[in-house]
């Protein structure tokens, strides 16, 4: 046999402390056709700066569909089936670095998928630039082995073929046709070498995670040796590895064959179905080919007896696949949203999912049946989404299993009529729905029997839209996109339906009302401004308390939200005015010239709406300015002290009544919001960053120019009577 080697390799990627699905990193890879050996390179690494530490990272792997995982341990949402994920953990301790290969033996072909991440995250709330995180990094690439001459096993026809040696395993591959109800596969007229007996081992399927579902028998002796499997995967090619258990250098002969058993289905026309599609959009006109043919469709059914039906192994159903937008398809009937179900053939849909770019969502099937079209009252209808192969052979017993695919049953009865499957993540593949009647004391009691059922399937980004607590994310990888759940209010899980921590409504309020409220604690400084004549000042103080009022409004999460315009403006005037605030502070203490504070103002201001855009979160939008305006205000202090030849400010209250009371505040304030916000108490340590920061301004403002008055009437309002102030400009004599 001819081996051909192929190397296929991913740039690395950061990777995050793991709080939703987000924040696990995602590798997609394709495995192609005739793969014997798969293996994966992981390496991880991380930097050596003294905020690194020993760390466990965690990777999934999963074929068809991105790995469906629970780091936190949260539950999924109701009717959601669950399989656990493959996965392994690699440790970085005393190394940087950590390599690590996982091999894969017969993997199946088609899309794999590989995502890590970090620990649960800690949940604090860090400024950037503040702290330096270390940086974890992983990359995966992918090594395989594939055979370029596999032998083909046609179906019917006998192929013999000898294995060298135990070390040499045979490949071969089947193609399995549509409408295979079952497949026969022998082994016969085995002969070793050296007058032995034969000792084989033969599996049939190849391997799939996080569940692999490979037939495997072991055949000793002459005799002829089979293994008969129930609906395999349509259109496929099967994979079958025949090893010799023998000794070595010891070859063995044997003759192999497959042999399937067809399905005959039932279907109505494909043109008629796509003719009364159109009809029921644009309405059939009297008289008209489309009206006729219609009506001997009608009558074509009436007239179908039940040993037509008995005749065909299913019935199938046509369905029309909708593209409605990234990762949301809808699936319409088209004979209408009822299909009939007997006891005599499973009725079949096809639900097309194969396209490549539809296993980032959720599949949503939900079935809701006619009490009223069902005479027996102890009837139930069976249902069965599998993948790749339907489930022909559906009874009171059957697990909902076809050849290497375990599927997911749904049941529905007259006193439970609603039935609803959630699948995360589907694999990319042909699903199918498969449905049958089921009576208690056998089929011959629902001959006349026959039940109408409605089915509603349709592929949605995120199952109810994560929920009110919930919002739904398109995450990107390269040219994938697949969706998330990213929940709020303390609230979890895959959908975000997990309340073992939510907040409860009054605690959404509550922490609405603080952040919201506190703001009101400009108001004493905007007092102070407007009263030492500060009015810009003041200005800047009212635009960023509305501001910040009203973003942390709009910002909550849960039922107590008001936005009042986009969240995204909301939060830029937020972090503007705050920064400009601070500046204005600043720079009014420093007791500067009129012109060049007012210049400095403007020019400031521009200069921080600048880099705000740039990046809003960044520490040094802020601290920049701070120190800024911090330089200008100690060199212009150190200019009055030098020039009156005392200290400046001069008067002692000064300083222990409103400076130091006020630079204390400040400090406190911005340790706070530095150092201990966390997800848990945001709302009340950020409350407290808003009262030490209004509070500092208040305490920090100079005292109003000795020659302007304060706010006063100089006399009584009078009747009839205009009151006019003269303001005269003050004359110096210089000598």
């Amino acid at each position: 046999s001819l081996y051909v080697s192929e190397y296929f390799s991913q740039s690395a990627q950061k990777l995050s402390f793991y709080s939703w699905y987000g924040n696990a990193k995602l590798f997609h890879f394709h495995v192609p056709e005739d793969t014997v050996l798969l293996r994966w390179l992981l390496q991880a690494s991380r930097g050596k700066g003294p905020e690194c530490t020993n760390m466990e990272i965690t990777v999934h792997f999963r074929y068809g569909a991105p790995p469906v995982i629970n780091p936190l341990g949260t539950r999924f949402p109701a009717n959601a089936t669950v399989r656990p994920s493959y996965n392994i953990s690699i440790t970085l301790s005393s190394a940087v670095q950590n390599t690590t290969f996982v091999n894969v033996s017969t993997p199946a072909a088609g899309d794999w998928f590989i995502a890590a991440h970090l620990p649960e995250a800690a949940g604090r709330i860090e400024v950037k630039g503040f702290s330096t995180p270390c940086p974890y990094m992983f990359q995966a690439d992918m090594f395989v082995l594939r055979l370029t001459d596999i032998p083909v096993l046609e179906p019917g026809v006998a192929m013999p073929q000898t294995i060298a040696s135990p070390a040499k395993p045979l490949h071969v591959k089947v193609f399995v046709p549509k409408h295979a109800a079952g497949m026969r596969f022998e082994l016969r007229s085995c002969v070793a070498s050296k007058q032995k007996a034969c000792a084989m081992r033969v599996v049939l399927g190849s391997i799939t995670l996080p569940q692999s579902f490979q037939r495997i028998i072991t055949c000793t002796g002459n005799i002829n040796c089979s293994l008969a499997l129930d609906s395999p995967p349509w259109e496929k090619w099967l994979q079958i590895v025949v090893e010799s258990l023998g000794t070595a250098n010891a070859s063995v002969s044997v003759e192999m064959l497959a042999s399937f058993t067809a399905c005959r289905p039932g279907t109505t026309s494909s043109f008629l179905n796509f003719s009364s599609l159109n009809q029921s959009q644009t309405g059939p006109r009297p008289g008209s080919a489309g009206a006729a043919g219609s009506s001997a469709l009608s009558a074509g059914e009436a007239s179908r007896n039940v040993s037509e039906q008995r005749s065909f192994c299913l019935q199938n159903q046509p369905v029309v696949r909708e593209d409605l937008d990234v990762v949301s398809v809808r699936y319409r009937l088209l004979n209408g949203p009822s299909v009939p179900v007997n006891a005599f053939s499973p009725t079949l849909l096809l639900l097309n999912l194969n396209t490549g770019m539809d296993s980032g969502g959720s599949l949503v099937v939900s079935l809701l049946l006619n009490k009223t079209s069902v005479n027996l009252a102890n009837a139930t209808v069976a249902a069965c989404v599998s993948a790749a192969s339907p489930v022909l052979s559906l009874n009171a017993t059957q697990n909902c299993s076809t050849a290497f695919f375990q599927g997911y049953p749904l049941s529905m009865s007259t006193s439970s009529a609603e039935a609803t499957l959630v699948v995360l993540y589907p694999q990319t593949d042909d699903w199918f729905l498969s449905l049958r009647l089921i009576c208690p004391k056998g089929q011959g009691e629902c001959n006349a029997a026959e039940a109408k059922v409605t089915v509603f399937a349709y592929l949605t980004p995120c199952f109810n839209d994560c929920g009110p607590y919930g919002q739904c994310s398109l995450l990107r990888r390269h040219g994938y996109l697949y969706a998330g759940c990213s929940c709020k209010a303390g609230w979890g899980g895959w959908s975000c339906t997990d309340d073992t921590k939510a907040q409860s409504v009054g605690a959404q309020n509550l922490a609405t009302l603080l952040l919201t409220l506190s703001n009101l604690m400009f108001l004493p400084a905007i007092a102070v401004a407007v009263y030492r004549y500060y009015l810009v000042e003041a200005s800047v103080y009212t635009y960023t308390m509305f501001f910040s009022t009203f973003y942390h409004a709009c910002d909550q999460p849960g039922v107590a939200v008001m936005c009042i315009m986009d969240y995204d403006t909301l939060q830029y005037c937020d972090f503007l005015g705050s920064v400009v605030s601070i500046w204005v502070t600043i720079l009014c203490m420093s007791r500067v010239k009129k012109i060049l504070k007012y210049v400095l103002f403007v020019l400031g201001t521009l200069l921080i709406a600048m880099s705000l855009q740039l990046d809003r979160r960044g520490v040094w939008n802020m601290m920049g300015p701070c120190l800024f305006a911090l330089v200008i205000m100690i060199t212009a202090w150190v200019y009055h002290g030098v020039k009156r030849r005392h200290c400046y400010p001069s008067s002692w209250k000064r300083w222990v009544f409103y400076l130091l009371p006020g630079i204390t505040l400040a400090f406190i304030a911005i340790s706070v919001y530095a150092f201990m916000e966390t997800n848990e108490n945001y709302y009340y340590t950020h409350s407290i960053w808003h009262v030490l920061v209004a509070s500092s301004v208040a305490f920090l403002l100079p005292p109003r120019d000795k020659h302007k008055k304060p706010w006063a009437w100089s006399q009584k309002l009078t009747c009839r009577y205009q009151i006019c102030q003269n303001d005269r400009e003050e004359l110096y004599a210089v000598t």
